[in-house]
């Protein structure tokens, strides 16, 4: 067709189907902003939009968890600027995706082998009790515990399945590890303007109701970026700090070790600009499993000296002390200096005297300063939990504490046999070792700071147990593709 003779907007009009279903919109649109106000009609106008959206993620599931793992980023970031909880959207993201899997498949079989294996079976058992947990006698608040399992468990359960089952092939986990990458960069980006022009209104309020007592210190501010928190966001930023080293050591093509080289320096900035102390040592464990996974003695002694001379940097000398930043991390090498780690361990002895009676602990939801929201001044809420097994333990009891340690061991050791003896491909083994160690240093870093349910860091962590241990059906994908390669040349 002639290009100057494409039916403009007003030609179509002529059409009387076109021109009636723009009429009957008016009009309806009015309405509900004479009767309800520009609530309403926002909504109006959003209904076309959502359905229209649900309808393209019946034809393509996959771009659920696509949304799932962008908006996964800046969920708590928003909310700073829109005055709703905006939690929930993760939910309804992914509990949408898995009913439009169901109409996708309605007329077709769905393959369900992909998720018959441990992993998903041990996120089944670990939410199984997490929802026994909503009987359990100590609990006073049964919103305190619909808020909170679903850091503790939900998200575990919905994640793992839907990578297995939407995001199983290789060009998916690059897929995953850009998106990773890209809004990475997006982060330290955000937290270097916080810190050199300035925090905006929002976020400004923010510091004046809640965040300034924990990030300005001694008037410093620790870079919090568009996530909930320093120590997140820090924590976040010394994940894919590893995962890109990794990545970067291992990369041959040009533009892709450039890309891993600007995710490397931003992702050490961004640690470094939160003031997290527990932080750095995510590449450091990350860095330490890498050694192990190498199987190579010139390698693990190049490392072992390199993390050693790291941990003597930061442990022993005063170099760099001018830096805020630098000193931040210093502390977390001595703390046998640190007012703070003191009450922790005192916070410690106050739970395991409380525990001792209660071996399915206090009711999820219920310790921590989280905890007074729903359940007012009780003494579970006024004993700060700090770290993330600390808070498991509060929560669950012992034998919580216990089966999730259990899980997380057995998931890593699996994924550490078959990063090390199993995979073939050596591009899908460093990518696998990657986020194998960067998993890792999470779980360290989580003794320290309740970082492994929250947002951005829990999706990745799940995301990255999903393809640290379906890697043999990838290496098999990236076997028969190359197989049909060599038969085509």
């Amino acid at each position: 067709m002639n290009p100057f003779q494409i039916p403009t907007g007003a030609e179509i009009l002529k059409n009387p189907v076109a021109a009636g279903i723009i009429l009957v919109a008016t009009v309806v649109l009015g309405y509900a902003m004479a009767v309800g106000g520009f609530m309403t009609a926002g909504i109006v106008i959003a209904l076309p939009i959502l359905f229209y959206s649900f309808y393209r993620l019946v034809l393509k599931p996959e771009i659920g968890l696509t949304f799932a793992l962008i908006i996964n980023f800046f969920i708590i970031g928003i909310s700073r600027y829109i005055p709703i909880k905006l939690g929930y959207l993760m939910d309804i993201v992914l509990i949408s995706t898995y009913i439009a899997v169901f109409f996708h498949y309605f007329d077709k079989k769905l393959d369900l082998k992909p998720i018959n294996n441990d992993l998903t079976y041990l996120s089944v058992i670990w939410f199984a009790y997490v929802f026994l947990e909503m009987f359990n006698p100590e609990a006073v608040n049964k919103t305190a515990w619909f808020a909170s399992m679903r850091g503790i468990g939900f998200y575990m359960v919905a994640v793992i399945p839907l990578i297995q089952l939407l995001y199983n092939e290789p060009k998916h986990l690059d897929r995953f590890l850009n998106i990773w990458g890209v809004i990475s960069i997006l982060a330290s980006v955000k937290a270097w303007m916080q810190l050199n022009v300035g925090v905006d209104p929002w976020e400004q309020k923010w510091l004046d109701d809640v965040g300034g007592i924990t990030h300005i210190l001694w008037g410093n501010l620790r870079a919090f970026s568009f996530f909930s928190d320093a120590g997140q966001f820090g924590a976040a930023q010394g994940q894919i700090l590893i995962v890109a080293m990794i990545l970067l050591m291992n990369e041959k093509r040009l533009k892709q070790r450039i890309f891993w080289l600007v995710v490397l320096i931003t992702g050490y900035y961004g640690m470094a600009s939160s003031g997290t102390r527990g932080a750095i040592f995510v590449p450091l464990a990350g860095g330490a499993m890498y050694l192990i996974i190498k199987k190579n003695f010139k390698v693990i002694l190049i490392g072992g000296i390199f993390i050693v001379m790291i941990y003597s940097f930061f442990r022993y000398t005063t170099i760099g002390n001018t830096s805020y930043q630098i000193y931040r991390m210093r502390s977390a090498f001595t703390p046998e200096d640190d007012a703070s780690f003191q009450v922790r361990i005192k916070n410690q002895a106050i739970f395991e005297n409380y525990l001792k009676t209660r071996p399915f602990g206090g009711g999820i939801g219920h310790a921590g300063a989280r905890a007074i929201l729903y359940t007012g001044e009780t003494f579970l809420s006024s004993v700060a939990t700090d770290s993330w097994f600390v808070l498991i333990w509060a929560e669950c009891g012992i034998v919580g504490l216990f089966l999730h340690m259990f899980i997380l061991g057995w998931i890593m050791g699996k994924g550490l046999y078959i990063t090390m003896f199993q995979i073939k491909n050596k591009d899908l083994e460093v990518k696998t070792a990657a986020l194998l160690c960067g998993t890792f240093g999470i779980f360290v870093a989580s003794y320290g700071n309740s970082v492994l349910g929250q947002f951005p860091t829990g999706l990745l962590v799940y995301a990255s147990m999903a393809y640290f241990t379906m890697a043999p059906s990838l290496d098999k994908m990236l076997a028969a593709e190359s197989k049909n390669v060599q038969i085509k040349i």
